[in-house]
């Protein structure tokens, strides 16, 4: 008999006692009206000095508008983070309150939330649980119980995992997002997990670890089908062409970044429980595409980027990463592609695709490891620019030859990542293969968006007068000043593309505006100071960048509600 069941029955010989009437329970009636609340809690996952726990609460009496949960612990828990509540402890008293958007319970509703804790010694179960001050009766158990989280049938790899499937979302986003004002208009959109440090895979400042947020997808998939999204990102001397997002590791760390980061990772996904997830991968951004733009001879090299290309760890970090997260059935991989504004010209397109392949070769890799590539991660390129085209002439002069396109052959991401998929294939991906367009700021909504073309006088005011796309330059890449919130994540919008994402979470900033010491091993770009008059590579532009910005990956409050505010579609 389970405890729900036992406790069930102990209420009713309770009521019956206090009434002097015997009860007659038929067979099948559990009686619920007489268990104000039911709870439901399981411990998922454990390990030597940590675990996650999934509790659901159901409320059998009147309809509540708001909620807390509360329990005590008989040892030494501590919660360190959680999802879907706001979870707080005092002590061995713990309490879990509703958030903004999940306040609403309804007469047999339920709600259901999770948390990562720690302990040593024993991890004994709480025995009394209280809704809104009144006792509940109680379920438990253990990482073998089949709960409600009980992950199902194993996944079988699909063509488009996106298709008939929801997507995570990341409940710490989702509540910094919701806590902003008129954030609560976006915050159940799903963003990527950004793995970012060997740190964040266990949960880095009390945040959710990898486990955490797969249990919690888990919680959100119910009977359905679920992607997850992660970003895979911590290269040894990552993204040798900025310092804002530089990581942990040195240029020479690779068997660190084997042993430490991909194989943790590629431990936990390869877990049977999150067997019937779909995860998205997006392998390594701003890596691969700066050994062909940023080395040798050209103006934009830089001596950090010439030392990744010579040592080869970029391509091979990114061949191991794709063969050993490739090998697990339910994994799919989508390698970083830049964007127009990066590999758009001739001199990149090509050699990038065989560079790719390359990579995709590398270290016991195959082309099978990989599903897909993703292009305007983290950046603000235009979807679509419907106002000229890369064919259009004005005053005896193409498009082509304009200061914005400068010579380009491509003027946006959704022309750019249809052509660059049918170049990757030319070199030998598989031709199944879909594309990714980061949608999470390439809105360009708002009062300065054009509503036609521009003047004819010449090139570049056709070009500037009508362009979505407002940055002062294409290379301009640090928190945006205009930028807005672009499509809402879609599945298979467009020929070749898998899904428009929002893999860079909005409101999260790309580097701070000037230098900030930290542990992260983030440095001050100068990209992202507004005053910087710029750099080759921004053809010595002033950044573009919005002022008070905080590092890369924190929340960043004004850009957020300014992508709110230039939101294409608007919200």
């Amino acid at each position: 008999m389970s405890r729900t069941r036992t406790a069930i029955l102990a209420a009713l010989a309770l009521v019956a006692g206090a009434s002097g009437t015997a009860l007659a329970v038929a067979p099948g009636d559990t009686g619920l009206a007489a268990v104000p609340c039911t709870v439901d809690y399981k411990v998922q996952n454990q390990w030597d000095t940590g675990f996650t726990a999934a509790v659901t609460v159901t409320n059998n009496s009147a309809a509540k508008s708001s909620w807390a949960v509360k329990w005590s612990y008989a040892g030494n828990q501590k919660v360190t983070s959680g999802w879907n509540a706001k979870i707080s402890q005092s002590g061995t008293a713990v309490t879990a309150a509703n958030e903004s958007y999940n306040g609403t319970l309804a007469t047999g509703g339920s709600a259901s939330f999770g948390f990562q804790g720690t302990y040593s010694g024993t991890n004994a179960l709480p025995t009394s649980f209280t809704l809104d001050g009144v006792t509940c009766n109680v379920d438990g158990g253990g990482p073998t119980d089949p709960g409600p989280t009980d992950p199902g049938t194993p996944s079988t790899k699909v063509d488009n995992p996106y298709s008939g499937a929801k997507v995570y979302v990341n409940p710490e986003w989702s509540s910094k997002a919701a806590a902003e004002p008129g954030g609560s208009r976006i915050s159940s959109q799903p963003t990527g997990v950004w793995l970012d440090r060997i740190a964040a895979i266990n949960g880095a400042n009390g945040g959710m670890g990898l486990r955490a947020h797969l249990d919690a997808a888990l919680a959100q998939k119910g009977s359905g089908e679920e992607v997850v999204q992660l970003v895979v990102y911590d290269l040894p001397g990552r993204d040798c062409a900025a310092l804002a997002s530089n990581g942990e590791l040195g240029p020479t760390e690779i068997d660190k970044y084997k042993t430490q980061f991909i194989d943790p990772i590629a431990a936990i996904l390869a877990d049977s429980k999150y067997s019937s997830l779909r995860i998205v991968t997006t392998i390594e951004i701003d890596s691969l595409p700066n050994l062909v733009t940023n080395t040798g001879s050209r103006a934009t090299a830089t001596p950090a980027c010439d030392t990744m290309l010579a040592n080869g760890n970029y391509v091979k970090g990114v061949g191991y990463a794709l063969h050993k997260l490739g090998a697990i059935p339910n994994v799919y991989n989508y390698i970083d592609a830049g964007h127009h504004g990066w590999l758009g010209w001739d001199d990149n397109f090509a050699p990038s695709a065989t560079l790719f392949k390359q990579a995709a070769t590398a270290e016991g890799a195959t082309v099978n490891d990989v599903h897909g590539f993703i292009t305007n991660t983290a950046n603000y390129s235009a979807l679509k620019e419907n106002n000229f085209t890369i064919n259009d002439s004005v005053a005896g002069k193409s498009v082509r030859e304009s200061k914005w396109v400068d010579w380009n052959r491509y003027v946006d991401e959704l022309s750019y990542a249809q052509a660059f998929r049918t170049q990757l294939v030319s070199v030998g991906f598989n031709s199944g293969i879909g594309m990714l367009i980061d949608t999470s700021r390439n809105g360009w909504g708002g009062t300065a968006r054009p509503t036609g073309p521009g003047a004819t006088t010449s090139v570049d005011t056709y070009v500037d007068g009508g362009r979505y796309d407002r940055r002062i330059h294409m290379g301009n890449w640090c928190n945006q000043s205009g930028a807005g919130l672009g499509e809402r994540p879609k599945a298979a919008p467009a020929t070749g593309i898998d899904a428009y994402v929002w893999m860079k979470p909005p409101g999260e900033s790309d580097g701070s505006s000037s230098a900030i010491s930290n542990d992260e091993g983030k440095g001050f770009d100068r990209m992202c100071d507004p005053t910087y008059t710029g750099n080759p590579r921004n053809g010595n532009s002033m950044s573009g960048a919005l002022a008070n910005a905080p590092l890369s990956g924190h929340w960043f409050s004004a850009q957020f509600q300014e992508l709110m505010k230039n939101a294409y579609p608007a919200l």
